[in-house]
């Protein structure tokens, strides 16, 4: 059996769209490779050809000696495969899905198995546990611990930590390490995180399925070019948004527990914590949506516990998954979305068509919501969003899933709608983010354990905030 992975010249087309064209990469055995690129630049692709789970119209690939195409049923039981989207089975639990995968592979489960035991302690205490009830962090560490099953020459992994928390996301980094290390595992990750491609060996810059550049990370990741934004002494003293006390109960669970803090008109806050912090539940009473245990809050003046209905007047709400409707085209979704605030049909086209230039959605406002690309639906929901002229816009994860480019373009959008007044919450675990607004706020067990400007904390030549906020959320400090 050879020792590498070498690909030459492969292609692949869906109809009139070419996913791969003409690919040449080789891959040394126990080497971590990462693939960077913008959303349809071919990452995907990419895996599922060497997967085996999508055919090349054209070329070629030799893994550890075996042909791609003729010897795909051999190379299947070499490889590990963990998708962007999930491969669990919901219904079944943590146990029955690893039992499941075991069974595919005529094989034992041993959970004090080297290679296994890593990822398998943080899912032990929740064996009995659905699925569909883990956070995303435990469900992504079930999913590498179901593709570990056979123990793999080579392990794939299609952006596996978009949308979980810091500390999770640490946690797989970590395994990832001690497979590569300990056992000379040969790993394949496509990432839109920087720090995720900047611990491989080496990368490939795709686009358009071509291979743009291919060398150290350090070397052909594009910058993202933001710099931090010096505006605490410049911004308005008036508070948008006061929290005092608030405190939100599930029985004799507290979610949120007493917590006390302002923002500013026209600031970024960044709203920080592990899954399960009490983050979603805040944001939810401070929406409308859910009404305090005790405490009080105001919105532009307006009082969380006697006028939350009003609330829903003066924010606007950008979810971590977009949720807009996929038949409906860009421009017609804006449309509904002003009709909700009660905005008039000719304040509204004019409206739209500002929304529509100022976020460079011209060419696609005709096009169905289904049919936009990851990074400019994002857009989308932020115009949405911002149809009414909110005094305070939430958002959740806003960047999650997005390449670089789409990133920095979100992010100066964010920017310009800061400064025209707007304040703006920002719910993210992307730690490069969080040093990119104006103050921080990180919340454990419901409680709000750091809060101001926290990038004074980070050390001179880290490029993002997880030291930090391994600190606060490990010591309280």
């Amino acid at each position: 059996m050879g020792g590498s992975i070498s690909i030459k010249d492969l292609s692949k087309h869906f109809g009139k769209v070419t996913a791969l064209d003409g690919v040449c990469l080789d891959i040394a055995e126990g080497e971590k490779f990462g693939i960077y690129g913008a959303d349809g630049a071919g990452k995907t692709t990419l895996e599922r050809v060497l997967c085996t789970l999508t055919k090349p119209d054209s070329g070629s690939a030799n893994i550890f000696g075996f042909d791609l195409v003729k010897d795909k049923r051999e190379i299947r039981k070499l490889i590990g495969f963990v998708p962007s989207t999930s491969s669990l089975y919901m219904d079944l639990s943590v146990e029955e899905n690893i039992r499941f995968h075991t069974d595919l592979f005529g094989l034992p489960f041993d959970g004090n198995d080297p290679m296994i035991e890593p990822i398998y302690r943080y899912l032990a205490p929740f064996s009995d546990r659905l699925a569909r009830n883990l956070s995303g962090g435990m469900k992504q560490k079930l999913a590498l611990c179901c593709a570990l099953i056979n123990k793999p020459c080579l392990l794939m992994l299609d952006e596996p930590t978009t949308g979980i928390d810091a500390t999770s996301r640490q946690d797989m980094i970590d395994c990832l390490e001690l497979l590569s290390k300990q056992f000379g595992t040969t790993i394949i990750i496509s990432s839109p995180y920087r720090n995720e491609i900047m611990m491989c060996d080496r990368a490939v810059l795709m686009e358009e399925g071509k291979v743009v550049r291919v060398g150290k990370p350090s070397e052909i990741l594009p910058s993202e070019g933001i710099a931090f934004r010096d505006t605490n002494d410049q911004l308005n003293e008036e508070n948008m948004l006061e929290v005092e006390g608030l405190t939100k109960c599930f029985g004799n669970f507290t979610a949120v527990d007493h917590i006390s803090f302002h923002v500013r008109k026209g600031e970024i806050f960044g709203f920080l914590g592990a899954n399960g912090a009490g983050k979603t539940t805040a944001i939810r009473m401070l929406c409308g949506l859910s009404k305090p245990t005790s405490g009080t809050g105001k919105i532009a003046g307006i009082d969380l516990n006697k006028d939350y209905e009003k609330i829903k007047f003066h924010i606007g709400y950008v979810s971590q998954r977009d949720c807009l409707p996929t038949d409906l085209t860009v421009r017609e979704n804006l449309r509904l979305a002003a009709g909700i605030y009660g905005i008039g049909r000719k304040e509204a086209d004019n409206r739209i068509d500002e929304c529509l230039r100022r976020l460079g959605l011209a060419d696609y406002a005709d096009r169905l919501f289904g049919g936009v690309p990851l990074g400019w639906k994002r857009r989308v929901s932020f115009a949405a969003a911002m149809m009414h002229d909110p005094a305070v816009l939430f958002l959740d994860e806003p960047t999650s899933g997005v390449d670089v480019i789409a990133r920095k373009q979100i992010w100066d959008i964010i920017r310009a709608v800061a400064a025209r007044g707007t304040t703006i919450v920002v719910v993210t675990h992307n730690m490069e983010e969080v040093l990119w607004c104006d103050r921080q706020c990180i919340m454990v067990d419901g409680v709000i354990k750091a809060m101001g400007d926290l990038r004074k904390r980070v050390k001179e030549g880290d490029s993002d905030f997880y030291e930090v906020f391994e600190q606060v959320t490990q010591t309280g400090q």
